[in-house]
């Protein structure tokens, strides 16, 4: 049952302002990113509205709209699903990543001041405890953290929209890994940083694209470890 399935606490609270469908929506969505309704779990509306404190109505819209952007499956006398995604899907979704992060990367070199620098640093240090502390979910939330804030400083808007499309799909991705990737990706993240605040724009590149890829790597490694 969807009860058993949440973990204790993880049901976000619906407090932020805007529409009722939009805010279920994202709750869900957190939910699903977070990996606290795991792939392939039946969704039923009753239980989530129960836990959104909510009607059954906005839970029913929001549903079909994951349903549409991938997240959910509906399926026919069945009920609904979280999506799981195909080794392809996750492949494609990540490469895109990489093509994304390491021209933002270079871009950061390019354009990052003294304070950009000194919030990756603070990202940094941060994850760095999260992993100490082994909290997964922080460091899972400060390393999307890091990785947008890469892309803010390339000072591009139109790749920073992209990156913002695919940035909660890789999140999703990247969760089951974080523990394994652990003080690794950090000490990459170390290496990126100096890279942008020498300004070497290929050695950033460089190091991204092989960052992102050591992340897609050890997912498919994982993915095949649990079929």
């Amino acid at each position: 049952m969807l009860s058993r399935g949440l973990p204790q606490g993880a049901v976000p609270k619906l407090e932020r302002p805007g529409p009722l469908r939009e805010r279920v929506y994202e709750a869900l969505l957190d939910l699903i990113t977070t990996r606290a309704l795991r792939p392939g779990q039946h969704l039923v509306e009753s239980e989530l509205a129960g836990h959104l404190g909510v009607s059954r109505q906005p839970v029913r819209e929001a549903l079909q709209r994951l349903n549409t952007d991938g997240w959910v499956d509906l399926r026919p006398a069945q009920g609904a699903f979280v999506h799981e995604p195909t080794e392809q899907e996750a492949d494609q979704l990540l490469t895109v990543r990489t093509l994304l992060e390491a021209e933002a990367a270079r871009l950061a070199a390019t354009h990052a001041d003294p304070t950009g620098i000194a919030a990756l640093e603070r990202l940094c240090e941060q994850g760095e405890r999260a992993v100490q502390d082994d909290d997964v979910e922080t460091a899972v939330a400060l390393n999307a953290a890091f990785h947008a804030k890469v892309t803010e400083l390339a000072g591009n808007a139109v790749l920073a929209e992209l990156a913002a499309q695919v940035g909660r799909r890789v999140r999703w991705y990247y969760t089951p890994v974080a523990r394994q990737r652990g003080k690794r990706s950090w000490v990459e993240h170390r290496e990126l940083i100096a890279a942008i605040a020498d300004g070497d724009g290929a050695r950033a590149t460089a190091v991204m694209r092989a960052h992102t890829e050591h992340t897609r790597r050890m997912y498919h490694e994982r993915d095949r470890e649990d079929a």
